[in-house]
């Protein structure tokens, strides 16, 4: 089993930043495929942005050129750097993993983990 936990959530003002990160525990980390996902209210699950296991990189066309995907191997952590955010970026933040298999990354049913999520506010 793999535990998930993420931090770094917060209230910030537009056009400022975050940093998410999400520590994983009891698995093998290097072998992961990492993905955030956000939901804001009244709202489903959406893709926000992945790292394969070899570090390729996907993020949804929304966020892409102001979010920004990373991972530690050696500490067992992904990261989300989020600049330039919006008050529609406002969501809970949930960090996900999967061992390497066939299916999107994008989808949010291809993962098998999931931390408890962290709340993004953005306001005006």
């Amino acid at each position: 089993q793999v535990q998930l936990v993420e931090s770094g959530g917060g209230l910030v003002q537009a056009g400022g930043s975050l940093r998410l990160s999400c520590a994983a525990s009891g698995g093998t980390f290097s072998r992961l495929a990492m993905g955030w996902f956000r939901q804001a209210p009244g709202q489903g699950r959406e893709f926000v942005a992945a790292i394969s296991w070899i570090a390729k990189t996907y993020a949804a066309d929304s966020v892409k050129g102001r979010f920004t995907i990373s991972r530690d191997n050696a500490k067992n952590a992904v990261y989300l750097q989020m600049n330039n955010l919006k008050p529609e970026d406002t969501a809970v933040y949930s960090c996900a993993a999967r061992y390497d298999r066939i299916g999107s990354v994008q989808y949010s049913a291809n993962y098998d983990y999931w931390g408890q999520g962290t709340q993004v506010t953005v306001s005006l």
